[in-house]
């Protein structure tokens, strides 16, 4: 019997830990589905961070090839959040405060010059993307109101890589997606992830066209990506599926 009771005390005090273990693993398991999509988040966010310090230190093509990338992890922290049903509260404040960063001030930096007009309008557009983010919720399921700032981001930026930074082209090109953006005009919640197969494949065409290709096609790419959801938005990217 003396012998038994340090025995069975080993066998308690394993089978607790054991057991601890195990409640750990669940919890770190429930963290991680909770905040997968909130860690996408914080990544775009982190590239607009980048982005707005490549820009700020004349570094134009790095600038504009985060913002690229910002344009994938937004596409993909929506359809994670759905796809292990953790969308929240804070999740949708967290990608708003992503999408302001990369898609409004950090894109802006690419109109910035020395001109007083020229600092006017990239003012206006961060005005234009905060205001097209109040708007967000347009009281219609699977559906946006005013052009959502990812794809006026992309077509600004590949236009900006395109043509050098051709400043005549850049103010009237962000002076129509300030329009764009500010209107009252309905666009698809388009879900790339969570849609049609060719969708899908558009999309893991982006990610390698950013990692796997020269500059020129990965942003004739994007810009035909995004120029498709202005000009065909409920042909082509209507998120019902």
């Amino acid at each position: 019997m003396i012998l038994l009771t340090p025995t069975s005390a080993f066998f308690q005090d394993a089978n607790k830990l054991l057991l601890n273990e195990q409640a750990n693993w669940v919890h770190l398991k429930e963290f991680a589905r909770k905040n997968a999509a909130n860690a996408l988040s914080v990544a775009n966010m982190l590239m607009g961070m980048a982005s707005i310090l490549c820009s700020l230190n004349g570094h134009h093509h790095a600038a504009c090839w985060l913002v690229l990338i910002g344009y994938l992890l937004d596409l993909a922290d929506g359809a994670v959040a759905r796809q292990l049903n953790a969308c929240s509260a804070l999740g949708a404040k967290l990608d708003d405060f992503a999408d302001f960063t990369t898609f409004g001030i950090a894109t802006s930096l690419i109109l910035r010059t020395p001109g007083l007009l020229d600092n006017i309008l990239c003012m206006l557009y961060v005005l234009s993307v905060y205001t097209r983010l109040c708007f967000f919720s347009s009281g219609i399921p699977f559906m946006y109101r005013g052009l959502p700032c990812i794809y006026s981001s992309a077509i600004l930026v590949c236009v900006s890589l395109l043509t050098g930074g051709n400043m005549a082209v850049l103010r009237i090109l962000a002076l129509a997606m300030i329009l764009f953006m500010v209107s009252q005009n309905f666009y698809p919640h388009d879900r790339v992830l969570e849609s049609q197969a060719w969708k899908k494949v558009v999309y893991i065409g982006g990610v390698a066209m950013v990692f796997c290709s020269s500059f020129p096609p990965a942003c004739v790419y994007y810009l035909l990506w995004s120029v498709s959801y202005i000009l065909f938005p409920t042909t082509l990217w209507s998120s019902k599926v």
